[in-house]
């Protein structure tokens, strides 16, 4: 998917300023990168013939057996034993005939209508899902941060409750980046993923998130149209964690009027949830909720290549892009409904064989590089998070890796744009990269959006491994930053996923390939060197990276 774009100078010098110790960074000369390669497999995957590359579709067999061929062909070997994919177990929960969500225990009973007053899901795989008069808790932010010394559930047993959740991070709207939680830089712990895993840590019956247009960064609507209809969810294995019963959204109105009913007010509420120590305070009230769940359940497959490494063969480079996108879609004027997904994410997925290709012509590296098609990114990072619960590589043994999600094409430029920048060591291999290529990277333009947590390589850093996100930058040669803005914003109004997104022929392919090579540098400097790269001292994944470490034999 196309992001708006995260990056800093400062933020890159970041990540050296707290290395412990200095890292081995090889330096790469640039590949022998095929844009025809990347022209032809783009054209191709996006194609109608592959009908928008829909998983559990004809055109996901299309795609795996493409990748499958291009994948051999460019001197990779099966990365899963004798087999090139995983296959991923998927499921699909469709909920309908919602009952209101019914609040007790004021003055007057509040009645919520399902989609226009709140939106509620279950990841459970239940024909009927029922939230009978669960205690109410306001639990501020909903966060449990050992390494900053933050619990909003604080001696508080939630078992059989309900967490009402406020969006963002805590020191969200401060105007700077310096706070507990990077100031406007939202972290892993303002996004709702985040919040409903850690309620049903605690052993919540439901989590509701209050939706507030600014802090969560879209308004109602999307929570609307993305929190109804088909929900679907990688299918759950015997010793999985416990699940709440539902998870929800409400809208701030309807909160207030919730909060109002408890004798509390948001407003106040809210601010005195932004500082430390911050206790959960008991509504007095209950929820109640209940609907039906239609369930659909299907496989699909990841697939995976591997340059087996030179030296040291156990120990993996990550390289992730997602085949998928969204089949059939709203149609456009002209009556085309097939949404083929040609930038997002056509381009990713050619650029693992490209990239492969390049780095099987120049010998392996050290290390062991792995390139991972994962499969349902648009349906929520399925294939990605279902690999990384399920690694066929360990992930103590996984250095790093790169992930790549769209290339929107156009001309050379002076920069790079790097989604989540100074949060791992992995950033002094990207300005040493940089420096090679004579580029830089670009401020950042809309930190509080956390869109570093929004793509595949998410499933990876939240089980610690440092991941890079590292996206086209916009300040062009040839018309500077003016016309690599209006490229994106052209892109975003008329294509970015709608029917639209399509091959052009006519398409400037010079950009594309100037970041391939930086994505070629990085591959050879972490699959050379002889350092593990760690996130940065108090980033939100670093405990999980040095208990991974601890108990595995990489590292």
């Amino acid at each position: 998917m196309i992001r708006t774009l995260l990056a800093a100078s400062a933020a890159l010098t970041l990540a050296a300023c707290n290395t412990a110790a200095e890292l081995d960074i090889p330096d790469a000369e640039a590949g022998d990168i095929s844009e025809a390669t990347m022209v032809d497999i783009t054209r191709t995957l996006s194609s109608d013939e592959f009908d928008g590359r829909m998983p559990g579709t004809i055109g996901e067999e299309k795609t795996v057996a493409l990748l499958i061929e291009k994948f051999e062909a460019a001197g990779l070997k099966p990365g899963n034993g004798d087999s090139w994919v995983q296959k991923v177990p998927l499921v699909e929960i469709t909920g309908k005939d919602f009952s209101p969500l019914t609040i007790k225990g004021g003055d007057e009973e509040i009645s919520l209508e399902a989609r226009k007053d709140w939106v509620g899901v279950t990841y459970r795989e239940d024909a009927a899902t029922s939230l009978e008069d669960s205690e109410l808790v306001f639990v501020g932010y909903g966060i449990n941060a050992p390494e900053r010394g933050w619990n909003d559930y604080e001696g508080l047993d939630m078992a059989g409750k309900t967490a009402v959740i406020l969006v963002n991070d805590p020191d969200y709207g401060t105007g700077t980046l310096e706070g507990p939680f990077n100031g406007d830089a939202m972290t892993y712990y303002g996004r709702w993923t985040y919040k409903y895993e850690e309620a049903a840590k605690q052993g919540a019956a439901g989590a509701i998130i209050i939706h507030d247009t600014e802090p969560a960064s879209y308004g109602w609507n999307v929570v609307e149209s993305s929190w109804s209809g088909p929900q679907a969810y990688a299918q759950r294995g015997e010793d999985a964690p416990e699940l709440t019963q539902v998870n929800g959204w409400v809208q701030k109105d309807a909160a207030a009027k919730i909060l109002e009913a408890a004798g509390q007010d948001l407003t106040a509420l809210s601010a005195a949830a932004k500082e430390k120590g911050f206790k959960p305070v008991p509504l007095g009230l209950t929820a109640s909720a209940s609907f039906s769940n239609d369930i659909r359940k299907y496989e699909s497959q990841n697939v995976i290549g591997i340059l087996p490494g030179s030296e040291r063969p156990d120990e993996y480079v990550m390289h992730t892009a997602h085949w998928d996108h969204l089949g059939r879609c709203t149609p456009a004027d002209d009556g085309d409904d097939i949404c083929n997904g040609a930038v997002d994410n056509a381009t990713g997925t050619a650029a693992l064989v490209a990239l492969a290709e390049a780095h099987a012509k120049a010998g392996a590296p050290a290390r062991s590089l792995v390139f991972l098609a994962v499969t349902a990114e648009e349906q929520g990072l399925l294939g990605a998070d279902y690999y990384a619960a399920n690694p066929v590589f360990p992930l103590s043994q996984t250095v790093g890796g790169i992930n790549m999600d769209a290339f929107l094409v156009a001309g050379v430029s002076k920069d790079v744009t790097v989604v989540g920048p100074g949060k791992s060591q992995l950033d002094e291999y990207l300005t040493k990269a940089l420096e090679a290529d004579g580029r830089t990277a670009t401020p950042n333009p809309s930190p509080e959006a956390g869109y570093y947590y929004r793509s595949d390589h998410f499933a990876f850093a939240k089980r610690g491994v440092p991941m890079l996100y590292v996206d086209g930058g916009e300040d062009l040669v040839e018309g500077g930053r003016e016309a690599g803005k209006a490229i994106s914003d052209e892109y975003r109004a008329n294509r970015y996923h709608g029917p639209k997104d399509e091959f052009n022929e006519e398409w400037d392919w010079s950009g594309v390939m100037q970041d391939l090579q930086l994505f070629y540098r990085l591959g050879r400097m972490i699959g050379n060197s002889t350092s593990w790269p760690n996130w940065v001292e108090g980033d939100e994944f670093k405990a999980t990276r040095d208990e991974s470490c601890a108990a595995g034999e990489g590292c």
